[in-house]
This record gives C-alpha cells, structure tokens and sequence, in this order.
C-alpha cells in the first residue's frame, strides 16, 4: 500500500528536498506540498492524505495552528511535526494539538521514509531518543499534573498498565507483544482501550500522561 504524503514548510528548498527523498521509494507518494499552514489544512482536507510533515514556522496560520485544525478531520492523517531542537515548547504544543510525533530538521535523509512509514503504521512514535527526552523532561517541569495523570491511570487495568508503561518507552506493538508474551492484534485491542480511557488522541498524548504519572519510575 501506498502512503500519501502532504508536505508543509515554507521554504520551496526543504520542501523540494523532502520530497525527492521521499519520492525515491516506490510505497511512498507525494501528493501535495503547502506554502503555509492555512494552505496544509486545506489540502489535507482536499488530498486526504495519510501522512502530513509539518513545519513549525509558517506563515499565514502557524504548524501548530495547522496541526490542531487537522487533527481534528474525519479519519485524520497523522500529523509529524518538523522542527529544530531548540523548539521545545513549540514540540509540546504540538503533540498536545494532536501530533503523532516530531522530526528535527537534521535528520539523516534515508531517516525520513522509514519516519513516515513507521507513523503510518502507528508503531514506535516515540523512537526517536530525542522525543523520549523532550516529553520526559516536559513531564518534570509540569509536576502540578502529577496528581491529574495518576487519577487518570486508574481507570486502567495492571494489564493495560503495563501496555501503557512500554508505549511511553517507545516500542512498537511488535516489540510490546514481545515483552509481555502477546499477539500483535492482542497489542492492538489493549492500546485502543488505554487511549480511550485516558481520552487520547494518540499515543504520544498517552505517553505524556504516563511521564507525568511517574509510571516509568515505578
């Protein structure tokens, strides 16, 4: 299957760049490029694609502007922020506006389809270290939410605990079937259940409530 992708940035270069790389592989598909984020919400809405990289910085409406927008279409593509480390407070804003993740700008250009693909598919989100670090670190510099996450987690079951904990680490639902002894359909159930009871929209929001709950450090 082919995954369509719709890239938003406002430099014609990294634009062009991005979409050579991705181009390159057969299972991958460009099917629109946007200016600006006013421009990528209306083209995710025209293209309907399956995955849209975003930029931060845009003119006209802002990526994080743009990424709250889409998220929130009728079986929304999933959403991958691009940025620069230095951007943290903008990263957050946007997993909480509903990004499926993030890419820093350096990344290694035979990186970006296996980026893609990996979010398509919904698996390992959080693999890249550098996104464990930034949610982690926001998680301890917001401790007034420590208490909100634990209420939150006791909805769940010590099963879907468990899943949750490995989630927030970064695996994927492979290696979580490999960790607890589980079918990868089995993985599956368990995790739409925990987003629902925490009422996330994704996984990397699931992922934060269990920073902020300490479940890690248990």
């Amino acid at each position: 299957m082919t995954v369509r992708v719709l890239l938003a940035d406002d430099e014609d270069l990294v634009r062009s760049g991005m979409s050579m790389i991705l181009q390159a592989d057969p299972e991958i598909c460009v099917v629109a490029e946007a200016a600006d984020g006013a421009e990528a919400v209306r083209l995710a809405r025209s293209h309907r694609p399956d995955v849209v990289l975003m930029d931060i910085r845009m003119p006209v409406k802002d990526g994080l502007a743009a990424t709250a927008e889409i998220a929130q279409l009728p079986d929304a593509p999933k959403v991958v922020v691009l940025t620069t480390f230095d951007l943290d407070e903008y990263v957050h804003a946007a997993l909480q506006a509903g990004a499926m993740g993030f890419l820093l700008k350096n990344t290694p250009p035979r990186e970006l389809p296996r980026a893609v693909k990996t979010v398509h598919a919904g698996d390992a989100m959080l693999a890249p270290s550098v996104t464990r670090r930034l949610i982690a670190d926001f998680a301890l510099r917001d401790t007034s939410r420590t208490a909100n996450a634990r209420s939150r987690l006791a909805a769940l079951t010590e099963r879907e605990r468990q899943v949750l904990r490995l989630v927030a680490e970064g695996k994927s639902n492979a290696d979580i079937g490999t960790c607890l002894y589980m079918g990868e359909t089995t993985v599956k159930t368990h995790v739409s259940r925990v987003l629902a009871k925490l009422e996330c929209i994704n996984r990397v929001q699931a992922a934060i409530i269990a920073h902020d709950a300490g479940l890690l450090e248990v």
